[in-house]
């Protein structure tokens, strides 16, 4: 049905009128943004981070200006408040995420000749702390409608060298922690939680981040709990975090570890403190963390339901047990069928231009050169043997085709300040995509 200039005056005003009466009604047939029509949205999104100088800015004074800025008793508040906050016993906290990661893993005796198994659909930090520790990282394939680590390919992946699971809560939805604890236990496996994107997300009434030996958390600018950077380990197992703590402060002595500080370190350690002023950020962050993370959960879950009967659009799936997520992203899969043969390219590009910030997300890891650059070094040749590093047999022997699949083809993502909007905020979203659909065939000979 072809729309005249009145058509569409008339319909944006019904569909006003019906806005205020709180009626949701579909985009009509009009040009796309794209190819110069007016596009859905032109208002601007909710900024990130979020900063209130009255309530914000009184505590990082109170640090910057008493001199104390390196680790003391404000970064312990806030590995006190975080404990608390995730249900654990303890907290160390370090300089990113990443060295959460490598200190744990580290310090739960992961070296050269493990294998560490763990999701193909992460961020580069989640490979780089394996890399750090001389382990070998085995990719397992995802779960497309979760996006996570799938237990049933875990278990064709362990062999006599396999000594932890890395699951990564990515997005923000919890992975299926009955499943991936089950199989760690009847393989006497380690697990070490990369909950860098799972600020407050639950499985089965339990925090994420608590379930293995260790949780690592990052509160990177972009993250839900953002301090610029930093990050922390959780655990209830005592030795282990007197362990990393000595770890992350030069390997001075510190709790089980007997010894004396002025009388050198009794361990191999690094320097990764916290500051004070980053702690004092973190707190003031963490006052706002809930509210924000349940506006999240309202708007994911409206969003949801808005874009549900879309052809070529499917929705995130959350396990049966999930009591929680947080939506760092929130993604949905894009199927070029239901668009009559549209490229996910020219999708984002005309999402995008209706006035909708969208993004592909991750490219596949299993096959990158970052992995052969590792296998080349003197530290993986001393460790293991010529056919071990032989690259192209890694990245034939870690094929992971449901990634490669999202990666390549399906994944979009929004991200979380997004959801800090209102409503109508996502109407726009959901009409947006609506408007692409009802004209695509306007898009499918877009050579911009």
């Amino acid at each position: 049905m072809k729309y005249t200039r009145r058509d569409f005056v008339k319909t944006n005003a019904i569909v006003g009128t019906g806005a205020m009466m709180g009626f949701n009604f579909a985009v009509p047939n009009v040009k796309p943004a794209l190819t110069g029509g007016k596009p859905v949205r032109t208002a601007s999104w909710p900024k990130w981070p979020k900063w209130n100088p009255e309530t914000d800015e009184p505590r990082v004074l109170e640090v910057l200006r008493s001199g104390v800025w390196s680790r003391s008793e404000v970064v312990k508040e806030f590995e006190n408040k975080w404990a608390k906050t995730t249900g654990s016993k303890r907290c160390v906290t370090v300089v990113n995420g990443t060295n959460a990661l490598i200190a744990s893993l580290t310090q739960a005796g992961i070296g050269g000749g493990d294998e560490v198994l763990l999701s193909s659909y992460t961020f580069i930090a989640s490979v780089a702390a394996i890399l750090q520790t001389g382990a070998m990282p085995v990719f397992v394939d995802s779960d497309p409608e979760t996006f996570q680590l799938d237990p049933k390919e875990i278990k064709k992946k362990i062999n006599n060298r396999t000594r932890a699971i890395l699951p990564v809560h990515i997005l923000g939805l919890p992975a299926d922690m009955d499943s991936i604890m089950a199989i760690a236990k009847q393989n006497n496996l380690i697990v070490v939680e990369d909950a860098c994107q799972g600020w407050l997300a639950e499985y089965d009434h339990k925090k994420v981040g608590t379930f293995g030996l260790a949780g690592c958390f990052s509160f990177q600018n972009s993250k839900n709990l953002p301090m610029g950077e930093g990050g922390a380990i959780v655990s209830d197992n005592d030795e282990f975090m007197d362990k990393c703590f000595s770890y992350h402060n030069y390997g001075y002595p510190y709790g089980s570890l007997v010894g004396a500080v002025n009388q050198g370190a009794v361990m191999a350690g690094t320097k990764i403190r916290l500051t004070e002023y980053q702690a004092a950020i973190g707190l003031s962050q963490l006052k706002r963390l809930d509210e924000e993370t349940r506006l999240r959960e309202t708007n994911a879950s409206y969003l949801k339901e808005q874009l549900q009967g879309i052809p070529g659009i499917s929705t995130y799936v959350l396990y049966p047990k999930v009591n929680r997520a947080v939506f760092h992203l929130f993604p949905f899969r894009f199927h070029s069928e239901g668009f009559k043969g549209l490229s996910r390219d020219v999708f984002i590009k005309a999402l995008r231009a209706e006035g909708i910030p969208c993004s592909s997300g991750y490219t596949p890891l299993n096959d990158k050169l970052y992995l052969k650059d590792a296998f080349s070094s003197k530290n993986y040749k001393r460790m293991y043997q010529p056919e071990e590093l032989d690259f192209e047999k890694f990245v034939a022997e870690n094929q992971c085709p449901i990634t490669d699949k999202l990666c390549n083809e399906e994944a979009i993502w929004l991200s979380q300040s997004m959801l800090l909007g209102s409503q109508t905020d996502m109407d726009d979203i959901a009409n947006a995509i609506k408007k692409i659909h009802e004209n695509v065939e306007e898009l499918l000979n877009y050579k911009g």
